[in-house]
């Protein structure tokens, strides 16, 4: 994918990761529509343009996908970034929260992706790259619904693979581990463990940029986090007793 002049929609752009991910294509020369509820925190890089929406409304996706098209002509990719978490007992977790994390975390990119796939077709081009979790290939205890939800993105995002190849569009995951935002303080207990240290957000943000342009489907970021998903998908008994001693890695 060829970055320069490129539409790109990135949810989650206020702050933290989306942030970071709207300013590296922006530097790469991308037009970027740079999604979020926070008006005040949303910034454009360059050329791109603004658009304010709540992922937990259904109609969010139809009018991100239409100020794209109004404003700018054409939608090349998008970067379905946004996600809350939520650390603690799933007994604790209301009804409420429970909803809220399966809309944004799920639904919200299930239905931009929705009203992505025309113009897209129409194109005969388009990436969409969804940013899931090491918490969804390899389940964290103590996160189970956050969890659920990056897996079941995963498992879409590797469907839809197939389903749209022969129209031109490519479709890709990236699952970050600790990257250093404020996203352990809105899930409602900081992140405390010594190992693995969080990742700058510029760090991975450049990883999901590489990965929009060139690829490979499905990029861990730090890559040595393959290893824990390969062994929790092939001896998951073998996994969480490991897990149980090392305290393995969350996202």
């Amino acid at each position: 994918m060829d970055l320069a002049g490129a539409v790109v929609v990135v949810t989650g752009a206020s702050r933290g990761l989306g942030a970071a991910a709207a300013a590296e294509l922006g530097r790469r020369g991308a037009v970027v529509v740079a999604v979020g509820r926070d008006a005040a925190a949303l910034r454009a890089p360059g050329c791109g343009s603004v658009c304010v929406a709540d992922l937990r409304d259904p109609a969010a996706a139809e009018t991100i996908v239409a100020h794209a098209l109004t404003t700018h002509g054409r939608l090349d990719a998008v970067v379905a970034n946004a996600g809350v978490g939520h650390a603690g007992d799933l007994a604790g977790m209301s009804p409420d929260r429970i909803t809220e994390l399966i809309a944004v975390n799920l639904t919200a990119p299930i239905l931009l992706t929705r009203a992505a796939l025309s113009p897209m077709r129409a194109a005969r081009s388009g990436s969409l790259l969804y940013v899931t979790s090491i918490a969804g290939a390899v389940g964290v205890p103590g996160e189970n619904v956050y969890s659920a939800t990056k897996a079941a993105l995963e498992s879409f995002a590797d469907t839809l693979r197939a389903e749209v190849r022969a129209d031109g569009i490519r479709v890709c995951t990236v699952l970050p581990g600790v990257v250093d935002t404020g996203f352990f303080v809105t899930r409602g207990r900081p992140y405390d463990r010594r190992f693995p240290r969080p990742m700058p957000a510029a760090r991975v943000a450049n990883k999901i940029v590489d990965a929009l342009v060139k690829g490979p489907d499905r990029v861990f970021v730090p890559r040595w986090l393959a290893g824990p998903a390969a062994l929790r998908a092939s001896a998951p008994r073998l996994y969480r007793t490991l897990e149980r001693r090392f305290d393995a890695p969350s996202g």
